[in-house]
């Protein structure tokens, strides 16, 4: 008989992480926050972005971000770290909870992928940011409208 677990995984911090059941998700991509695209110009430079193969460009909590889909070279066929002893802070920071950050888990825990928006290719954000763009013309038209009906009084 094999167990299942149901719902977020839970961890035990006696036991140690499970690192040995890690699919190593954070070591396969990493993630730049970017501004959000209100100019043509910088929605046509996020398409740009997704025209190259192993990109995504995601919003979550608001935040833009350009997602790199690469895996870490030390990244060993196990999943496991070929440096972990002498691997960055950012690593060390991430996934497994700690007192500093006991409500931050990573994605193994959580499995939060929960997107505001997300974008993996460039005829997926064209579609979108055509609407966008659309939108933006009829506010800034408006506002050119109400400029031109102002008169100055002497």
């Amino acid at each position: 008989m094999t167990l299942v677990q149901l719902g977020p995984l839970k961890f035990d911090p006696q036991a140690g992480p499970p690192c040995h059941d890690c699919s190593a998700k954070c070591c396969k991509y990493f993630a730049l926050q970017i501004d959000k695209p209100t100019t043509p110009k910088e929605h046509d430079n996020i398409r740009w972005y997704l025209l190259h193969d192993h990109i995504a460009v995601w919003v979550q909590d608001g935040d833009w971000y350009l997602e790199v889909r690469t895996p870490c070279k030390h990244l060993l066929p196990d999943n496991r770290c070929g440096i972990y002893h002498t691997r960055p802070a950012i690593c060390r920071e991430y996934g497994w909870p700690d007192k500093d950050n006991p409500d931050d888990p990573c994605e193994y825990f959580t499995g939060n992928d929960g997107y505001d928006l997300l974008f993996e290719t460039a005829e997926a954000f064209a579609a979108w940011s055509k609407v966008e763009l659309a939108r933006r013309e009829e506010r800034l038209a408006k506002r050119r409208k109400g400029k031109g009906s102002k008169r100055a009084i002497a």
